[in-house]
């Protein structure tokens, strides 16, 4: 049996996920006939039936769902090994920092300072997402380290925990709810979030996936702007309400989610020195405000000593 080859991969990942020749034909750029040909081709040359096909519907049989996972990972791979050559190709390479604009927890410039005070070896480039897309930045070639948000799909990479801070809710200052000191989630019950998804039945952080239905916002200015006309509310963490103080809108706790855990993530097979720096310098600062923190505020007769 002949290697299977990525074209082929990649046909077949798009019927799979498609489940209608015609629309992965479209999504492929190609016609249909020549497509249906290549996948009879590989299930012959695999010798197992990937699809169960009828006049109204396409289905994955057991073996399919089995290549679709391997294959998604292996096409993956393909991609980030290509990016990756190229970047390493580059005059000037440099360490692309995956991340979403101001959830940072207020780090990022300080990460910066240790890194380039070490000596680093690439300048650092901003790779700016979504929410929740920087793990498949990492593993698909796009950055080399990123800054994340716990919950995240882990798949491929390590990470190590930075810091841990409350998550908040952004309301009108209008909403009868901005009366209150804490909520709970159920106390969200009729309020959305910007995925359209049910505020009390809402996780922890604005994560999206691709599958979400989303209004028309882009950065957190614009998400603000709904805050503020009742449209939605929205889940931070802690650090983005100090940074974003506004007189309409009200930032409640909600006492019964986890608190919002930042980690530095890398992908398990990254070799490079530059990656070992940056997330010794994450950590090194994650620690050093640990320790700060935790120090005792000086007691009112200390105050008066020193005066």
């Amino acid at each position: 049996m002949s290697d299977v080859e990525v074209r082929q991969l990649r046909y077949f990942v798009a019927v799979a996920e498609e489940l209608h020749f015609g629309r992965a034909a479209d999504r492929l750029g190609m016609a249909q006939p020549p497509l249906s040909r290549a996948i009879r081709d590989l299930e012959r040359q695999l010798a197992v039936r990937l699809f169960e096909r009828t006049t109204r519907q396409v289905n994955l049989t057991a073996a399919g769902e089995i290549l679709l996972r391997d294959a998604r990972t292996a096409l993956e791979a393909v991609t980030a090994a290509t990016r990756r050559v190229r970047e390493a190709g580059r005059t000037s390479p440099r360490l692309r920092i995956a991340l979403k604009a101001d959830i940072d927890g207020g780090l990022l410039p300080q990460i910066l300072d240790a890194y380039n005070a070490g000596g680093a070896s690439l300048t650092p480039e901003l790779i700016l997402g979504g929410f929740g897309e920087q793990p498949q930045a990492l593993r698909d070639g796009r950055a080399d380290v990123g800054l994340v948000l716990h919950p995240f799909d882990d798949r491929g990479l390590d990470s190590e925990p930075l810091l841990s801070e409350p998550v908040l809710v952004a309301l009108a200052a209008a909403d009868p709810l901005a009366a209150r000191t804490a909520l709970r989630l159920d106390d969200l019950a009729g309020r959305e979030t910007l995925g359209g998804t049910p505020a009390n039945r809402a996780r922890p952080v604005e994560h999206r996936s691709r599958h979400d239905t989303l209004r028309p916002a882009s950065n957190l200015s614009e998400i603000f702007s709904l805050v503020e006309t009742g449209s939605i509310v929205f889940f931070a963490p802690a650090s983005v309400a100090q940074r974003y103080p506004r007189p309409e809108i009200a930032y409640r706790p909600v006492t019964d989610i986890p608190d919002s855990t930042l980690a530095v993530a890398w992908p398990q097979d990254a070799r490079s020195p530059a990656v070992a720096a940056f997330v010794r310098a994450a950590c090194a600062v994650a620690a050093a405000q640990d320790a700060q923190a935790e120090q005792p505020a000086p007691t009112a007769t200390r105050d008066r000593r020193r005066a």
